[in-house]
């Protein structure tokens, strides 16, 4: 294992060698961190979460009770994975035919959040501060800033990078309620505006 400093890994944890964790990151009780896997600055895993090998978390991502996390799924920056949030990595499984070859890549862009209990269908990247509501069925691939709710999961807004539902007018400007950022929306997209460019 190669590790910064001030890292926490509590005794019932396993945290095999080969793997890289970050300073500033803490690896809660009964997880296992496999030989191969990545884990960036001030991460925090909770309780029962398994990190595979050839798994990438970025930098202060936050990951909830019950999660595993396998081999194919990358996280950027600040991604928060919800309690019990469900990763697949093979589009079509079968217990008696083996495909450990056909790992189906999934990225999680910087700052998308994923609801408890939701599950990302392989194959379908979740753009940057996403919102992926809890239970949701996410099974196509996400615009940034959107929020998705349902089982399969539907756009049905977008959110700030704060996390609050963006209400567009009718020039296509939105205020986030708490950092009083604005966005813009224009053919499908969503942009935060740059205050100089309100000048």
């Amino acid at each position: 294992m190669s590790s910064g400093t001030d890292i926490y890994i509590h005794p019932s944890a396993i945290v095999d060698e080969g793997c890289i964790i970050g300073e500033g990151s803490k690896i809660w009780h009964f997880c296992h961190v496999m030989t191969g896997s990545t884990l960036g600055k001030k991460c925090n895993l909770g309780q029962n979460v398994m990190v595979a090998s050839g798994v990438i978390l970025g930098n202060n991502v936050k990951v909830q009770n019950n999660v595993s996390i396998y081999e194919g799924v990358i996280c950027e920056d600040d991604v928060f994975l919800g309690p019990s949030m469900v990763f697949t990595n093979i589009t079509n499984p079968r217990s008696a035919i083996v495909r450990k070859g056909q790992y189906v890549k999934t990225n999680v862009h910087k700052g998308a959040t994923i609801g408890a209990n939701a599950t990302i269908v392989c194959g379908h990247d979740i753009g940057q501060y996403a919102f992926i509501g809890a239970g949701a069925v996410v099974t196509k691939t996400v615009k940034p800033y959107a929020l998705m709710v349902g089982n399969p999961a539907e756009q049905i807004g977008w959110m700030s990078e704060y996390g609050h539902p963006l209400n567009f007018d009718a020039n296509g400007i939105a205020t986030c309620s708490e950092s009083k950022e604005k966005y813009t929306l224009e053919n499908g997209q969503v942009h935060k505006l740059d205050i100089r460019q309100e000048i």
